[in-house]
């Protein structure tokens, strides 16, 4: 979640397109490369983080090259439709086909494929496993 937003409620938007930006790696050596569109979680986003750092176990170093700033709202339960927007339940990140959403770097390739691995099940966009040649 970010520290200060200038609205606090935000329209739904478009996830048409692809990356523009964030496309190459740029930090790490192995990386998580989107190939669907969607919405990616903050609770998603930080599983992912947990079980890379639990798989590399203190080796090497992770970026992660997404930020979920775009707040979700939702009405609460049984409510009668009208009465205005809900309120901001979570934060999710967009990501469109070609994004970058991990990096990592110090370990061998075979071991940040497995992590990547792991990482992309919990993620609600199908991915790819890509490196530096």
């Amino acid at each position: 979640m970010p520290k200060r937003v200038k609205h606090r409620k935000m329209q739904r938007g478009s996830r048409k397109g692809i990356a523009s930006v964030g496309t190459m790696l740029a930090f790490g050596e192995y990386g998580l490369k989107a190939l669907g569109r969607g919405w990616v979680k903050n609770t998603q986003l930080e599983a992912c983080r947990v079980s890379i750092n639990r798989f590399m176990k203190q080796k090497g170093k992770m970026w992660i090259r997404v930020f979920p700033d775009k707040p979700i709202t939702k009405k609460p339960i049984e409510t009668r439709m009208g009465k205005g927007k809900g309120d901001p339940e979570s934060w999710v990140a967009v990501v469109r086909p070609g994004a970058i959403l991990f990096e990592i770097s110090g370990i061998p390739k075979d071991m940040a494929c497995e992590a990547m691995r792991i990482a992309a099940a919990k993620l609600g966009v199908p991915t790819k496993f890509i490196f530096r040649h």
